[in-house]
């Protein structure tokens, strides 16, 4: 298992990147987000949890983290991608190999072990529950019973745990490149007396994000984007550019 090796500078650095990416590829980056989120207790862990349908995802979670967030953020990337990419222990990744039921059970409990230690930052750790890359639009979402585990292993050594849905979609609206929305609902506070079960809380969590997808689509078919902050605006593509020109001729 590839465990994390955080570097403070290499992750300045990335959050650098990733805007600089997202401004190259995409028109936007919009956030919808209930205002509790940000309002987290520091002291309480929080596992974010969500849909895996884009290769941007690791992407934006850093962005999402140092915009909103004073936390330790850790991500669980699956072992062959990590070992193609090791950079990313550096930002807080660490691997599962689901081949492994041995390799998988230290990977939960380091998670959980990570999420459990004192820290003067809120601890934190992004899942995809999905495991792989799957459609949007894809329903039932299939998700694996590990993040739930995880929780489990936490509340064994806290009193309380937090797990927010955080999902994400790509839309070409009125712009050359597409758009890229995410939608976090407010944080869902789990105790040990709370605790419903690792079976439970899986169906909980997959059903709450395929609901928050759906209302996703919803919302962006309906254009009703009033409520989203733009976290990053892209380069003007093409049709922008060329409206300017002509605007800017018609006053010479």
């Amino acid at each position: 298992m590839l465990k994390v090796r955080r570097s403070r500078l290499y992750t300045l650095w990335f959050g650098w990147y990733s805007r600089r990416q997202f401004r190259r590829f995409f028109s936007s980056l919009r956030v919808f987000m209930d205002p509790e989120t940000p309002r987290m207790e520091r002291g309480v862990p929080v596992i974010f949890h969500g849909n895996h349908a884009y290769w941007w995802d690791g992407f934006w979670s850093q962005l999402l983290t140092e915009t909103y967030f004073c936390q330790n953020l850790h991500i669980i990337i699956e072992e062959r991608q990590l070992r193609q990419h090791p950079f990313f222990t550096r930002l807080g990744a660490f691997s599962l190999n689901r081949d492994s039921a041995q390799s998988a059970a230290r990977t939960l409990a380091y998670a959980a072990e990570l999420l459990s230690a004192p820290s003067r930052r809120q601890p934190a750790l992004w899942v995809f529950p999905q495991g792989r890359l799957e459609h949007v639009d894809r329903r039932p979402l299939g998700y694996f019973r590990g993040t739930a585990s995880i929780a489990q292993r936490v509340l064994r050594e806290r009193e309380s745990i937090y797990l927010v849905s955080v999902v994400s979609r790509i839309e070409y609206l009125e712009e050359q490149k597409p758009e890229l929305f995410l939608s976090l609902g407010p944080p869902q506070k789990l105790s040990r007396d709370t605790f419903p079960g690792t079976e439970r809380l899986t169906s909980m969590m997959e059903h709450e994000d395929a609901a928050r997808l759906d209302m996703l689509k919803q919302t962006i078919m309906d254009r009703s984007l009033a409520a989203a902050e733009t976290l990053v605006q892209g380069r003007p593509s093409i049709n922008r550019r060329v409206e300017a020109w002509k605007r800017m001729l018609r006053f010479r």
